[in-house]
């Protein structure tokens, strides 16, 4: 999963990177509202964490355009303003949720999963296929009902190809979600996690495989 962290104190926009990243989420950060709007056009992010009090302008006004350009895109509002009425402007103009500061990490992170298992949104509490069982909020893996460990690498896409299983995932796409901005991807990247999945798999006896459809993506089914 995706995250985009729009917040102009530096400081802050990394704490709150730090604490999603621990989370499982890939986590690009943005300080103003024009690397922001350029950042939501070129990636298909999985929710926003977005200020108010931006240096060029009010995080409303991007909420408000992006609302209008049709966007559903999940948005959880971080901000100090804590009177009534702007908690009420935020939600009308389209926040998600409303969240004050200072603000706990474990709230922070709860709510945003809370958004993503909205009808329609990206998480499920809980996954399955085969003898597999992944709890997303633990980020947890069981196999034949028996906990094993996988790197958060291995985690992350195995989430990805579960919430797709038994469609093709293009490269692209498990890309666009495994990587933030500024990672080092090798062009084999996505292959060598794959790889290395699918080994670990094999080797704790799952009865999933990951298939390669060369050229077009990957494919997550049982054996």
């Amino acid at each position: 999963m995706r995250l985009l962290v729009i917040e102009d104190n530096r400081r802050l926009a990394a704490h709150i990177a730090k604490g999603c990243h621990k989370a499982g989420f890939a986590v690009d950060a943005c300080h103003d509202l024009e690397s922001a709007r350029a950042a939501v056009e070129a990636v298909n992010y999985d929710a926003v964490i977005l200020d108010l009090a931006l240096p060029d302008g009010d995080g409303l006004d991007f909420l408000t355009h992006l609302r209008r350009s049709g966007s559903d895109l999940p948005v959880l509002v971080l901000t100090a303003r804590d009177r009534i009425e702007d908690r009420v402007a935020g939600l009308d103009r389209g926040a998600d949720d409303y969240l004050l500061k200072p603000f706990a990490m474990e709230e922070l992170v709860a709510r945003l999963r809370a958004l993503m298992r909205r009808p329609g949104q990206a998480l499920g509490l809980r996954l399955a296929a085969g003898n597999i069982e992944f709890d997303t909020v633990a980020r947890e893996v069981s196999i034949a009902g028996a906990p094993v460990a996988f790197t958060r690498r291995e985690t992350d896409l195995l989430e990805i190809l579960l919430r797709r299983q038994g469609r093709v995932v293009p490269k692209e796409s498990i890309e666009e979600k495994l990587y933030a901005f500024g990672e080092e991807v090798a062009s084999n990247s996505v292959e060598v996690a794959v790889h290395r999945l699918r080994k670990h798999l094999l080797e704790t006896g799952a009865t999933v495989e990951v298939h390669t459809l060369r050229g077009i993506g990957y494919l997550l089914s049982e054996t």
